[in-house]
């Protein structure tokens, strides 16, 4: 599991084992409750290409569209992550709520 940025009360996370999925996605957790499930997973891409959607979530519609705004602000980094997790990298976990 790779940490790969927090956003005010969630904690985004990539898995090694996602690495053979059709899109490449973040898992959503609430900062400090990282063992229970995920709430939200959000694919970032779509035939290599950015396109961020809402796959599944328990989560508001405020705190959707909130997480899509950051993920796409930082895609970059946020798909680089996902790489280095996949390749068994160590990750950085950055704030991405500015």
């Amino acid at each position: 599991m790779g940490q790969l940025a927090f956003l005010r009360m969630f904690i985004l996370v990539a898995f090694s084992l996602d690495v053979n999925d059709n899109r490449r996605h973040v898992h959503v957790f609430r900062k400090g409750k990282r063992h229970q499930h995920s709430l939200a997973k959000i694919w970032i891409e779509k035939n290599g290409q950015q396109c961020v959607e809402i796959a599944e979530s328990e989560l508001s519609q405020k705190e959707n569209e909130m997480l899509v705004a950051a993920i796409n602000r930082h895609w970059d980094f946020i798909n680089k992550q996902i790489t280095k997790v996949f390749n068994g990298e160590k990750t950085i976990s950055i704030d991405i709520e500015k």
